[in-house]
């Protein structure tokens, strides 16, 4: 069997990045250039900074992520690109640069949904994964849990109302002072509190088990800094975050859960920024364990955006016949199941 090998570019926010994917399976190379210390000064990315950095580093990225992999353009099968959701001067870069090598090269372009390459992240170190299979998908900008239903074929059965779980854990983090990504520094400083110190709410939407709310639980962190610091009263700053913390991660576990039972799957995954976080990690495994499921996840490296697990969604989109023409745009809000 001919071996397909595609590179791929992922370039929808803050990182850019390159990869060499080999039959959807076989990283060869994964080269994520980051723009974090500059956003950092920010309190969060800046879309034109972004955009332009992007520019900048897209070239060299992939060029050290051909060089890595042993390949030149010549010897490979197609191009693929994360296409949307993101931002969208972040996007146009990435697709910009795509369309330009496959152009040049007579090779077949393949837009990705960046959420599809999030799922596609389980690939690479399960082989034995395959759908169907339930995911919960928890980054900045998206929570959504889904049926895997075949590569690229999702039902989405649950999605936040408001914020995502990645964006209130940003918001937490600001307000308690810790600064950008706020994700990270959470984990780290509630591993030094008591995740029960203080109660936060859990939203339950009426009608809809699975979907998510996380606007409520971030309301009421702030509420509580505020009433505390009226009151001239010492914050705890350990105990409020790893509270906050529990909070949300009872929620996505409890609803995942609910949907494994309801919908009889024995297989459950987690995907995004924040399926890197450790006590959702062990939260997920402990509650999988107990309800007999079988648990997946991507290392931490393939769970922030990186352009390896876009390679892997975009082998299946090419098997499937996905091609995309010279009009592919950036789709900054692209939905999940959208071509």
């Amino acid at each position: 069997m001919e071996d397909t090998l595609i590179l791929a570019i992922e370039s929808s926010c803050d990182e850019t990045a390159a990869s060499v994917v080999k039959n959807g399976r076989t990283i060869l190379s994964n080269v994520i250039s980051s723009q974090i210390e500059l956003h950092k000064l920010y309190g969060g990315v800046v879309p034109e900074i972004a955009s332009r950095k992007h520019i900048e580093k897209i070239n060299q990225v992939i060029e050290e992520a051909l060089s890595e992999a042993g390949v030149t353009l010549d010897d490979l099968d197609a191009i693929g690109v994360t296409y949307g959701p993101g931002l969208v001067g972040a996007l146009l870069v990435g697709v910009a640069e795509a369309k330009a090598i496959a152009y040049a090269k007579k090779l077949p372009l393949v837009g990705v949904h960046h959420i599809e390459g999030h799922v596609s992240a389980n690939y690479i170190e399960h082989p034995d994964l395959e759908p169907p299979f339930l995911c919960l998908i928890v980054s900045g900008g998206h929570t959504h849990l889904v049926i895997v239903k075949d590569y690229g074929e999702f039902e989405i059965l649950g999605r936040t109302r408001d914020d995502a779980a990645g964006e209130a854990f940003d918001k937490v983090a600001r307000a308690i002072g810790l600064g950008y990504p706020g994700g990270p520094k959470i984990d780290k400083l509630s591993k030094e509190g008591n995740p029960h110190a203080i109660v936060f709410p859990k939203a339950k939407i009426d009608g809809a088990p699975y979907d998510f709310s996380f606007s409520g639980v971030k309301s009421a962190v702030l509420n509580f800094i505020n009433q505390n610091k009226m009151q001239g009263k010492e914050i705890h700053a350990a105990d409020l975050a790893a509270s906050f913390q529990q909070s949300v991660v009872d929620v996505l576990v409890e609803h995942t859960m609910l949907a494994a039972k309801d919908y009889q799957m024995d297989k459950v995954a987690i995907a995004g920024g924040v399926a890197s976080n450790g006590t959702l990690r062990q939260a997920m495994k402990e509650a999988c364990e107990k309800n007999g499921l079988k648990f997946y996840h991507p290392s931490p490296i393939f769970c922030t955006d990186n352009a390896a697990m876009i390679g892997v969604a975009a082998y299946y989109e090419y098997k499937k016949g996905t091609r995309h023409g010279w009009d592919l745009n950036a789709v900054p809000n692209l939905k999940l199941g959208e071509r």
